[in-house]
């Protein structure tokens, strides 16, 4: 397969179709080099992308909790996907949005007069994690890096810094045989992994880290509204790392990963149960209705 900077199609940027391989930016982007960039990761199914306004509208909020205004509404970017998909003639695609500061008058730390882009993209993606992973579940190193403190970054921006870490973290768990790699948070608290948010299982009970220092994803959001319809009790809470002992399942949810059931994390090993299995072909079902 070629890189994604060689390929046939239309890529949407700044108001326009171009073509793929000329959606290229400046060398002194501001955002490449002081990450002032934010994105989004989509999937459609059957030619709709799955809550697609929800996307847009947390594009719009991450790009405000790192100090941009992105210059286009939610009702245009929600116009300018659905261009890409149509140039695209794809109906199972995964869609990325990104907005960023670009190059202009400033190239310090400050870039308040630059200009803030928008792109949009599209291309086909199939499962996120390799091998067997959806039907033996993946197995997971534990990052040696922390999710940080809100007092430090803004933990809840989907903003391209916050992925140094999992980049990082993602390489050496590959480097060991495994899928991913599960963060512990700045108190040592179970967070999530590095593009996934986790559940574990116990007694006909789920359990779920509290997302005060990460990421509610929506996949994650959608999840728990499937458990609750199900009478599913879950609990939202710090959870420590020694309880993964007593955790009988453990899956990830997340737009690339969908939901994947996890086998191991370090030495600890789950099952693939039956409670895994209905949600995730609850939610395979839920996003193609």
């Amino acid at each position: 397969m070629s890189g994604y900077d060689d390929r046939d199609g239309q890529i949407w940027m700044d108001g326009e179709l171009i073509d793929w391989r000329a959606a290229n930016v400046h060398i002194l982007t501001h955002a490449l080099h002081y990450a002032s960039s934010v994105f989004e990761g989509e999937r459609a199914y059957n030619g709709k992308i799955f809550k697609s306004r929800e996307h847009s509208e947390r594009l719009k909020k991450s790009a405000e909790m790192v100090d941009f205004e992105i210059p286009w509404t939610v009702d245009q970017i929600e116009e300018a996907k659905a261009q890409v998909l149509a140039a695209s003639g794809l109906s199972d695609v995964y869609v990325r949005a990104v907005a960023w500061r670009g190059a202009g008058e400033d190239m310090g730390v400050t870039s308040a007069r630059n200009p803030v882009r928008l792109a949009i993209a599209a291309w086909e993606w199939g499962a996120y994690y390799y091998g067997d992973a959806k039907m033996k579940g993946a197995k997971l190193d534990i990052s040696k890096w922390k999710r940080p403190s809100p007092e430090t970054i803004p933990v809840h921006a989907k903003a391209a810094g916050l992925y140094m870490i999992c980049t990082m973290s993602k390489h050496a768990a590959e480097a060991k045989g495994c899928s991913d790699a599960l963060f512990m948070d700045y108190r040592g608290y179970v967070a999530e992994a590095t593009g996934a948010n986790i559940f574990f299982v116990k007694d006909g009970e789920v359990h779920t880290p509290k997302p005060d220092c990460f990421l509610n994803g929506i996949t994650r959001q959608t999840v728990i509204e499937m458990l609750e319809e199900r009478q599913v009790k879950v609990h939202e809470r710090h959870i420590m790392p020694e309880e993964m002992e007593g955790f009988e399942q453990c899956w990830l949810t997340g737009t690339a990963a969908e939901v994947t059931p996890v086998g191991q994390i370090g030495d600890y090993s789950f099952e693939v149960g039956a409670l895994t299995r209905e949600i995730a072909e609850g939610y395979e079902a839920l996003v193609r209705s």
